[in-house]
């Protein structure tokens, strides 16, 4: 099915592009860039001086003030090299506090950067230095951890040369940033949230879909349905709390209309450097006609696999190498995960060509197995749904119409052969007006592609396809075992750890040298990118065994995943969701690391 809405929508910012390129009215400062309009400007070496400040923008033919470094959107991105030690000051340029976060570094617990942990914050007019040393290669980024400023602008990409050679070539380097903007003061965004969560969900079941359930599994089936939603007080569309109603998807600073181009000579292998700074979004991301082969994941070397489209969620970074022969334009999509929007831009042979842009996919709408409530599965989906594994992809109906038959990019394996075993909750949760949901038979689902990527024809990447090139480098079995659930009430667009927001929770303590394995069960019925600082998280397989490294491990619905922890780094750590507005209503933990 096609999908006018985002089709009016990107012809629209065709002609606000025009516009906006004609007076001169681009976000991005007058500075030069590398090898045409490739991307913010690159700065290289070991001392920085980083400026935030204030900047006009235009990116939807409405003047706005953006949050800056050097007045460019994106942030100039920063090489660094691996084994030399790295200094910055940042001057504060701005009538608030600051701060700018190394995500991804290992680094002492006082360069990290989040106010009121690692430092003070970079108060109006001050500098502050951070200095520290290099300890590891690949893609990477920094943003501002003070309020809602990422979301303004202040986010940029980081590439640090290894000390070692890669164990791969390419002739060209392009680095992908992805980010969503508003218009809107993103104080009043979460102001929205907090008082009507489903406030930017333009898309909720109507009566008429209440009639066309009806017509399909009958009043007992389509009633009983609705009353399971109505008790979960969410609906099957909810996907992402923030969409494209206010927000316009950027690719390197640029909307879909300003067409960014990242150059290449016939013949030539690129690396695709792609870092997810949005606030609040998925991206799904392909390139039409063209396959990708994943060799990184979060800055870390991946066993190669090839794939035609992948999902990142908010904070992660996937590197690929694309071989483009045959056309001298070719499409970058990344379409939001609740299809509101994209962003899109161009791999071409020289400026100014652009390959076709396609249609937003089809809507995706969750199930009662996405919420890990495999028993209820068949409220919705029928019998074939009943053992907690999510239902082939479809849009409002589609799923009345032969579903069990649909081709799937992967087979969904978790719990095919028996009931998961019933999951128990933190007394934290019980009777608390901030949980209004519990998954009874949460799954890994490492192998799933995840809502709205299931059955669409093209080799979808999950967890489960990425392996790090290395074994464990620790080598230990955890010497105990942390479970932590994550916590929400929709309506109140309350969000927490075990039920209990950040104000009010004592830090997660791990002891120096210890290797600790974190459960995370997800209660929620909202993915949510759980970022941890200063330390790797090693991500296990179903039968814990170390399979990934990483500095994001995603919880899409209904799932249960555990990684492991070497505690190697002393000091008070972050713990949190990195989507900002959950981040910022409680989900939220300090990690402290004591001797």
């Amino acid at each position: 099915m096609r999908t006018p809405y985002s089709r009016r929508q990107f012809v629209q910012g065709l002609a606000l592009g025009g516009a906006a390129a004609s007076l001169g009215i681009w976000p991005h400062s007058a500075r030069a860039w590398e090898d045409g309009p490739s991307g913010p400007a690159l700065i290289e070496g070991t001392s920085f001086d980083l400026r935030i400040s204030e900047t006009p923008v235009n990116l939807t033919g409405a003047p706005r003030t953006a949050l800056t470094i050097h007045d460019s959107l994106p942030a100039p991105t920063l090489r660094w090299r691996e084994g030399t030690t790295v200094t910055a000051r940042v001057a504060n340029g701005l009538g608030e506090d600051t701060s700018i976060h190394w995500h991804g570094i290992l680094l002492p617990a006082n360069q990290d950067g989040v106010p009121g942990l690692s430092f003070d914050g970079i108060r109006p007019g001050e500098t502050h230095t951070y200095r520290f040393s290099v300890r590891q290669g690949g893609t990477y980024w920094y943003h501002s951890h003070t309020g809602f400023q990422e979301q303004r602008g202040v986010y940029g990409a980081l590439i640090i040369d290894p000390v070692e050679p890669e164990p791969f070539s390419y002739d060209r380097d392009h680095v992908v940033i992805l980010s969503d903007w508003t218009d809107e003061d993103p104080d009043r965004i979460y102001a929205k949230l907090k008082k009507q969560a489903h406030y930017y969900n333009y898309r909720q079941p109507t009566l008429g879909d209440l009639f066309s359930d009806i017509r399909f599994d009958g009043w007992g089936s389509a009633l009983a349905s609705r009353s399971a939603w109505a008790r979960m007080r969410m609906n099957r569309s909810d996907l992402s709390d923030v969409t494209g109603a206010t927000y316009t998807f950027l690719m390197n600073g640029q909307p879909p209309a300003g067409n960014w181009t990242g150059l290449f000579r016939p013949g030539e292998r690129l690396r695709l450097r792609f870092i997810n700074a949005g606030a609040m979004t998925y991206f799904d991301i392909r390139i039409p006609g063209l396959g990708m082969q994943v060799v990184a994941a979060d800055g870390q070397y991946v066993h190669p696999t090839t794939v035609d489209e992948f999902r990142i969620a908010s904070g992660e970074t996937i590197d690929v190498l694309v071989d483009p022969a045959g056309q001298d334009a070719y499409t970058l999509f990344a379409q939001a995960m609740d299809r509101t929007g994209f962003a899109a831009g161009t791999l071409a042979t020289r400026s100014g060509l652009r390959a076709p842009v396609p249609d937003v996919d089809q809507r995706p709408v969750l199930t009662m197995a996405d919420m890990g409530h495999g028993e209820h599965a068949g409220m919705m989906d029928g019998a074939a749904m009943d053992m907690g594994t999510p239902a082939p992809e479809h849009d409002d109906h589609a799923a009345h119409q032969g579903h069990a038959s649909a081709p799937m990019s992967h087979a969904v394996s978790d719990g095919a052969d028996a009931m998961p075993a019933m999951t128990t909750h933190p007394e934290t949760e019980r009777g608390n007006p901030l949980v209004d949901m519990q998954t009874m038979h949460p799954l890994a689902r490492l192998d799933d592609p995840g809502i709205g990527l299931r059955g669409n024809g093209r080799r979808v990447l999950t967890y489960a396809d990425l392996r790090t090139l290395f074994e464990d480098p620790d080598g230990r079995e955890p010497g105990r075992e942390v479970e932590v659930h994550l916590t929400g009430h929709m309506e109140r667009f309350a969000w927490s750890l075990d039920g209990v927001k950040y104000a009010d929770a004592e830090p997660l303590h791990l002891t120096y040298g210890e290797r600790m394995r974190i459960v995370m069960v997800n209660d929620t019925m909202m993915a949510h990118p759980m970022h941890l600082h200063g330390l790797w998280s090693d991500l296990e397989d179903e039968e814990g065994r170390f399979q990934l490294r990483k500095h994001i491990v995603d919880m899409p619905p209904g799932t249960r995943r555990s990684f492991r922890v070497r505690a190697d780094a002393l000091g008070r750590w972050a713990f949190h969701c990195h989507l900002a507005y959950h981040m910022a209503a409680g989900m939220f933990r300090e990690v402290r690391v004591d001797l």
